[in-house]
């Protein structure tokens, strides 16, 4: 039989979106594998350095080595990171992509658009014939929908390999240009289109564009940022009105198949989360007599919220990790779910004895400062959620929290990975105002995994910048008891920082635990004691919670730079830096952690192999 360009373009037309598959599957697979492998990696440095750091005479001893060839590859591992995750690009001050986002932006770009145009001349010498390209750049986007759905989902099996929420935009914003190609090849074919107005797939496919249109406009992250709520609707709509018209449209000329998997896939997700939903919440739906799930919204600040409710006894979690909260008498839909980082801890560390007292020369004042507290709430037995105020959901929570009433609160996860910092000699965690609801739960896992002798880490820097002195009582008695439970093999060191506040407080020495050679050099420069302007920081300073050596209180925003250099030069082995807070947080850390003070040279003459991870602030 004769090859005819009909033929020829059917053909290429089934086949491309079907290779374009598999090369998406092996990079995935390729990730999947990396990561993998860095897991069994932690896994085995872990058990490592934990046999070696459960004698604390041991734990002690951390000595920087000379120069060790041995090292190179771990220096070049290093360089990597740097390179791929700490180099960025900055478009004004909201958007910010590192290298690793960048190239794989850049890939995936030149890979649709390569299998796009290639193959494109007639069986005449006609290059570029836009009937080959015009139709296979609309079927290879619509092959493209079922892996953008899935990574929109929150129950998928890709969470462990990527930043789906970046991956999810970034692939729904390629193809969106690669319809428009589509679209513009139809018009220069087929205008003025008086003769095919009549025609279903022509008028499904316009809904399904307009649809997709305004979908990745209120997409754009300044519109997110300051109406999320019209987002959230406009996104939910706009995504189920395209799906539509793109399956009725695909299906008239027979490739359907591409899209009605997005709607199992949307599917199984739903129920997946309302079987969640009625899992976690079964008193409302009739299976128990009785409400576990009554929350009380206190207002701990104009701009913060604290909720807390009784943890379902079934429900568990790992620090880091969000819950999607829906809240009847705030949220406007019946399902309408917003999510949250959850602040408190899942273990039963707190519940140890108060006989069980580590040997340490910093217990006395820390009981001191412990017998100041009073009662306080079982932290660790509760669900806990610091909410940033804006407008729309948080506001009309903010409302409900000044009434004092009790809210009703649907919980539905968890969801998201865990940081893994148990093979870490080194913690540092940064955060900002309520990025605490990360870093804090992190803070506790690490001192459990000591006492428990599951990490070797002998450090933790825990730095935290907020805008009023009040926010320091959103956390002070849980950092407390946290402290008191620390073993004497672990040094913490806690900075917190008032930024907006024009009070100063007495700089009180940092306690760096066994290993005092470590000490960075003192800056003469900086005064030790500043003048105390505020009664109420006065109040605070001679409280319970700076008595403790090992804690320090400054104003003004930190110097991460300085923090993060001071704290390189002295550790050893592996060291890694969480972040939870605003664009500016996360741009000072990664700058500060770029080369020559994380350079391949330096892991070469021992110094530590640092990792930088980094949780976005969302909006809700």
């Amino acid at each position: 039989m004769a090859v005819t360009d009909k033929s020829l373009r059917s053909t290429r037309n089934n086949l491309y979106p079907i290779q374009a598959w598999y090369c998406i599957g092996l990079f995935v697979f390729i990730i999947a594998t990396f990561q993998w492998i860095s897991f069994l990696h932690s896994k085995f440095a872990r058990r490592r350095q934990t046999s070696n750091a459960s004698d604390p005479e041991h734990a002690s001893v951390h000595r920087r080595h000379a120069f060790s060839w041995r090292r190179i590859p771990l220096g070049l591992v290093n360089a990597y990171r740097v390179i791929s995750f700490r180099w960025t690009l900055e478009f004004g001050k909201s958007y910010t992509l590192n290298m690793a986002e960048v190239f794989v932006t850049m890939t995936y770009i030149i890979f649709l658009f390569v299998w796009t145009f290639i193959n494109t001349t007639d069986l005449e010498g006609y290059t570029l014939d836009i009937t080959y390209w015009s139709n296979r750049s609309g079927i290879l986007a619509a092959s493209q929908f079922p892996l953008i759905t899935a990574l929109g989902t929150k129950n998928n099996i890709v969470s462990c390999t990527a930043c789906l929420n970046y991956v999810h935009r970034m692939m729904s914003r390629v193809v969106f240009i690669l319809l428009w190609v589509h679209v513009g090849g139809e018009v220069v074919q087929h205008a003025p289109f008086q003769p095919y107005f009549a025609k279903q797939w022509l008028i499904w496919g316009l809904v399904a564009m307009c649809a997709f249109t305004i979908l990745c406009i209120v997409s754009l992250r300044p519109i997110r940022a300051q109406a999320y709520e019209l987002f959230f609707y406009v996104h939910f709509a706009m995504a189920f009105t395209f799906l539509i018209g793109a399956y009725f449209h695909a299906q008239d000329f027979q490739f359907g198949f591409w899209i009605y998997p997005c709607f199992i896939i949307w599917g199984l997700d739903r129920l997946i989360r309302f079987l969640r939903l009625v899992v976690f919440n079964h008193s409302y739906f009739g299976f128990k007599s009785g409400s576990t799930m009554d929350a009380t919204a206190e207002l701990l600040s104009d701009d913060f919220v604290r909720l807390r409710f009784h943890r379902p006894s079934h429900f568990h979690w790992t620090p880091g990790q969000t819950a999607y909260l829906i809240i009847p008498s705030v949220s406007r839909l019946p399902f309408e779910a917003h999510p949250f980082t959850i602040a408190s801890f899942n273990s039963t560390l707190f519940d140890v004895p108060k006989e069980q007292k580590p040997t340490s020369e910093k217990y006395d004042e820390i009981s001191l400062a412990e017998g100041n507290l009073g009662s306080s709430a079982p932290f660790w037995k509760e669900l806990v959620f610091f909410v940033n105020v804006r407008e729309g959901f948080t506001a009309r929570l903010k409302d409900a929290a000044l009434k004092g009433d009790k809210v009703k609160v649907f919980v539905d996860g968890p969801y998201g990975p865990s940081p893994n910092l148990g093979s870490y000699d080194t913690s540092v965690l940064v955060a900002g105002g309520s990025g605490v609801s990360y870093t804090l739960p992190v803070l506790l896992d690490i001192i459990e995994r000591v006492r428990n002798g599951q990490s070797g880490c002998h450090r933790v820097v825990f730095i935290w910048s907020i805008r009023s002195v009040d926010h320091i009582h959103w956390i002070d008695d849980v950092l407390i008891r946290a402290l008191r439970l620390a073993p004497p093999s672990l040094s913490i060191s806690i900075h917190i920082h008032v930024t907006s506040a024009p009070e100063t407080i007495e700089i009180l020495p940092q306690s760096y635990g066994p290993n005092d050679d470590a000490k960075p050099a003192r800056d003469d420069s900086c005064s030790d004691v500043v003048e105390l302007q505020d009664r109420k920081a006065m109040e605070i300073n001679n409280g319970s919670l700076f008595t403790i050596d090992s804690v320090k209180l400054a104003n003004g925003r930190p110097d991460l730079q300085a923090i993060l250099r001071d704290e390189v030069k002295t550790a050893t082995g592996r060291m890694s830096v969480s972040v939870c807070g605003s664009q500016s947080i996360a741009r000072s850390v990664r700058g500060a952690l770029r080369f020559p003070v994380s350079s391949p040279l330096n892991v070469a003459n021992g110094g530590p192999s640092v990792t930088l991870h980094i949780e976005s602030f969302g909006y809700a």
